[in-house]
């Protein structure tokens, strides 16, 4: 299989989705709070040119968990 940059960008992805899954269903445990707990980061650019106008709102929720994730689909991705 032939690697390319895009392929590495999927699979940081769902390293990343994977990570965010499991802090999801691990969140109930308590002493696991530290890893599930995600970092919020909110960007919302909006532009009004009277004719058109729309709002764009990108969310990104990382814990210790997804970052583990992207990592793990790395190693993966470097073993293919």
């Amino acid at each position: 299989m032939k690697k390319n940059g895009w392929i590495l960008f999927l699979f940081i992805v769902l390293g990343l989705v994977a990570g965010a899954l499991v802090a999801r269903w691990l969140e109930p445990v308590q002493g696991l709070s530290f890893l599930t707990k995600p970092i919020v980061t909110t960007w919302s650019p909006a532009v009004d040119l009277y004719v058109l106008s729309f709002d764009f709102t990108l969310k990104l929720q990382l814990s210790l968990f997804s970052i583990v994730g992207a990592a793990l689909a790395i190693w993966l991705y470097r073993k293919m």
